[in-house]
Formats: C-alpha cells, sequence, structure tokens
C-alpha cells in the first residue's frame, strides 16, 4: 500500500514548486504527477495522421514522492503518513501528527 495515492491534497517541500498545493493525477511507482506542479514545455512536431497540430505544449512532469508531504486538512500543513491495522483487519493510512485515518 501506497503512502501517497491518486486523488490525494499534497504540498511540494522541495524543489521549484516548493509551497504550492496540488492533487495527484496520477502515481507511477515513486514518481507522481501533480495537477499544475512542475510544468515544462515540450517541443512536438505535428502529426496530421493524428490530428495533432505541431507547437510548444506545457505539460506536467513527474516529481519525486520524497518532495511532497500529504496535506492534513484540520492543520493545512503537510503530515507524514503511517499505517494501522484496524480491528476488523483493514489496513488504513493515517496522519502521523495525529492518529486520525485519510481512509474512509
Amino acid at each position: 500500500m501506497n503512502r501517497i495515492k491518486k486523488g490525494d491534497q499534497v504540498i511540494v517541500i522541495a524543489g521549484a514548486d516548493k509551497g504550492k498545493k496540488g492533487t495527484v493525477s496520477r502515481v507511477a511507482g515513486d514518481k507522481l504527477f501533480v495537477e499544475n506542479i512542475n510544468m515544462v514545455k515540450r517541443h512536438t512536431k505535428p502529426n496530421p495522421q493524428a490530428g495533432q497540430p505541431g507547437g510548444i505544449v506545457e505539460r506536467e512532469a513527474a516529481i519525486d514522492s520524497s518532495n511532497v508531504m500529504v496535506l492534513n486538512p484540520a492543520t493545512g500543513k503537510g503530515d507524514r503518513v503511517g499505517f494501522k491495522v484496524l480491528g476488523d483487519g483493514r489496513k488504513v493510512r493515517v496522519f502521523r501528527s495525529s492518529g486520525e485515518a485519510l481512509d474512509a
């Protein structure tokens, strides 16, 4: 079970976008794609068969999971995530500071 999942609100703690908040759109191993974070310009050739125009396209690049923290809505700050096994055997993610569960 990963500490950060698709749809989580995160805050960037290192790099050029430090301090920015966003939602995880995709997880690829230990790399994350966060909406409107780590934007790069990609020069693309036109592809008439696919109906794709050429030019400079701006898109999100991957950011390492170690450079983000899950946003705790109660405090509004980044928080570390741990795991806890409930009485019924389910494993849930919890905030380390408060012990509050992330997953419903």
